[in-house]
């Protein structure tokens, strides 16, 4: 079930999103319709992502603009509509909680939220686990928990349309990891989430579409696995590639491992916290992978998945991308082009992936 807050689930077309915008050395021109889902906006730091987020929210009025949620204009300034943050019905978080700090986390969750204490503060609560907080003070918080909170004022305070600006930037490791299932679990209850991030591992998880965006321009759109598997764009830097695959867990074994089915090809994870049968999003760190033409024998690497080479790119300096189809989805692998030339890699040759299991990081892992 759509978490709504009481109002009427967003469907079909969720967001038409036309902005023009000048600063100084820069220039913003999109034209986006975003399907429902979790839509990412993705590039590097300066593409436009977060003032795409403020245009949106009402925090900031581009030169030109028409925004329509739902066949409800927020803004089109060739009629003169531009309607305050507190008019628009959206929930907006940022890198930081931003929670009052004066108000305990129940006034901060009930803040702009008009239904009272109903069905839906208890069912946004319960989903957050925050529960045991509500007395509390935000400064009494971890990270982590402040931004849980967040969540549910957002969503309390919205129309069910989350805008997340670099919701995780800000949290060490420990706290994404703590963060990352709820935004998987509101994206798969089909509550409409804008989310700005430079994250490749954020992609892979969350993104039921992606938006690249470069210099202020769209650069590319489409899933995680097409835009994060494709050699061509890097928009977090050459260390940062890596596919996304999507497999289903076949079995638990009594050694901490779990099997992967992956387009019928076996892959092995250490242990995984969900059941047979589910599906799974596994994003493949491009420097982790080694390529061998021949079926390497005796080798302590458990994942081998055999492909075709698809292209290879030449980086700038002695590196190189290869990109290899494979039953699973494809994979990339980052080598030097000494090994490429050694190895024969031509487009269209047979050869072979070899992952590590304690290679892909659990970060890299998510609900498909």
């Amino acid at each position: 079930m759509a978490v709504t807050t009481g109002r009427r689930a967003v469907g079909g077309l969720m967001l038409d999103i036309r902005i023009s915008h000048r600063f100084e050395g820069f220039a913003l021109d999109v034209d986006l319709n975003l399907p429902p889902g979790l839509t990412v906006l993705f590039g590097r730091s300066g593409s436009g992502k977060s003032t795409i987020i403020k245009a949106v929210a009402g925090l900031l009025k581009p030169d030109t603009a028409r925004i329509v949620l739902q066949n409800r204009t927020l803004a089109d300034t060739d009629r003169g509509i531009w309607l305050p943050p507190n008019q628009r019905g959206l929930g907006v978080i940022f890198q930081e909680g931003r929670l009052f700090p004066h108000l305990s986390v129940k006034q901060n969750l009930l803040y702009g939220h008009r239904s009272g204490h109903g069905t839906d503060f208890d069912r946004v609560v319960e989903m957050l686990g925050i529960a045991p907080l509500l007395t509390r003070r935000p400064r009494g918080l971890s990270g982590g928990e402040q931004q849980r909170v967040a969540i549910g004022r957002a969503l309390l305070a919205g129309s069910g349309v989350i805008l997340a600006d670099e919701p995780l930037a800000a949290l060490d490791e420990a706290r994404k990891a703590e963060i990352l299932p709820y935004f998987e679990q509101l994206r798969d209850q089909s509550c409409p989430i804008l989310y700005v991030t430079h994250s490749p591992a954020e992609v892979a998880r969350l993104a039921t579409h992606v938006i690249v965006l470069d210099n202020g321009r769209v650069q590319r759109e489409g899933s995680a696995a097409d835009i994060l598997g494709d050699p061509d764009l890097v928009p977090a830097g050459i260390r940062a590639v890596g596919a996304v695959l999507e497999a289903r867990v076949a079995r638990h074994h009594e050694d901490g491992l779990t099997e992967l089915d992956a387009g019928g090809i076996a892959l092995f994870l250490p242990r995984v916290a969900t059941a047979p049968g589910t599906l799974i999003r596994i994003r493949i760190a491009a420097q982790e992978v080694i390529l061998s033409r021949q079926r390497p024998e005796g080798l302590s690497a458990l994942n081998i998945l055999p492909g075709q080479v698809d292209s290879i790119r030449a980086g700038d300096g002695p590196g190189a991308l290869v990109a290899l189809q494979t039953p699973a989805g494809r994979v990339l692998a980052r080598v030097t082009r000494r090994s490429a030339e050694a190895l024969a890699l031509t487009q269209g040759v047979a050869c072979y992936a070899i992952v590590k299991t304690v290679a892909i990081a659990r970060e890299d892992i998510g609900r498909g």
